[in-house]
């Protein structure tokens, strides 16, 4: 009868202390915010028009079109010049794809943010995310850090909360852009080691992440977004444009710099930077 007691007992505080550290996951997690949707107060989004902007992507190259795409979404010419946003003018990755935009101007690193990712979600939640990758030579490439928050898959027509997004384009609707810091990538090994030279950034590849629960940030954290999506699925890349250092808008919060998330063992295995779960995309 003891024995069983005890052994009641230890369940119960077994329950108990698994609920507390849900509870506080929950609670570390509701403490963390990024930057919210544009036009809220202290959202980092750029504007189309923001006279920052002193060039734009004069070439493509290595358009690996994902699944679900269908022939009249894979334009990449559309990704080139300035952002339109618009739903239409726009070039499709499909899951898991990806592109490499070309600049003939460097990407400078200057004071602030020095280039920006246009996607074209219709509102401040449908939001189709993707990495964000940096070239000085078209070969080797290095991978901004992400944080992604969102606990629970996202249908396809779900919705993806801005505030628990970081380092990760697609955060804002059609016409603004999420800004990009190089400064952010200084101390990556690529870059100390001199294979990526940040005073020679000429390409930007976009990677685009399936929501589908294979895909992580830099933490491990597995990063959800609307999944499944058909005929233009996967990050629908409108343009990017390069500023050299233009100040963030009045008020926001930095992307990058925002409160440090909880600490949770990193399981993607991808060097840091986070990634997808290898898969045949055909």
């Amino acid at each position: 009868m003891e024995s069983s007691r005890l052994l009641i007992r230890r369940r119960i505080y077994l329950v108990v202390t698994l609920m507390l550290l849900l509870m506080a996951g929950q609670a570390m997690s509701a403490d963390v915010s990024y930057s919210p949707p544009a036009g809220q107060n202290g959202s980092a989004a750029i504007p189309m028009d923001d006279s920052a902007f002193v060039a734009w992507a004069k070439g493509y190259e290595n358009y690996d079109v994902g699944t679900d795409v269908d022939s009249a979404w894979q334009t990449p010419e559309y990704a080139l010049g300035p952002a339109v946003g618009t739903s239409f003018d726009i070039v499709s990755l499909g899951r898991g794809g990806r592109i490499t935009l070309i600049f003939d101007a460097l990407i400078e690193n200057g004071e602030g943010w020095d280039f920006a990712v246009f996607e074209n979600s219709f509102n401040d939640y449908s939001l189709e995310l993707a990495y964000v990758e940096v070239s000085s030579n078209g070969v080797d490439f290095v991978r901004f850090d992400s944080i992604s928050l969102t606990t629970d898959p996202v249908g396809g027509y779900g919705s993806v909360d801005a505030t628990l997004i970081n380092g990760l384009a697609g955060k804002y609707r059609q016409g603004f852009g999420t800004p990009f810091d190089l400064s952010d990538l200084s101390a990556h090994p690529d870059v100390l080691s001199g294979a990526v030279d940040l005073s020679q950034i000429t390409y930007v590849r976009i990677v685009d992440i399936i929501g589908d629960g294979s895909c992580f940030d830099t933490e491990g954290n597995i990063i959800y977004d609307p999944y499944p999506t058909v005929n233009s699925a996967g990050f629908d890349l409108d343009a990017v444009g390069i500023s050299n250092g233009a100040p963030y808008p009045a008020g926001s919060y930095i992307e990058g710099q925002a409160p440090e998330p909880p600490e949770q063992e990193g399981r993607a295995g991808f060097g840091g930077s986070g990634g997808c779960f290898v898969r045949n995309l055909f």
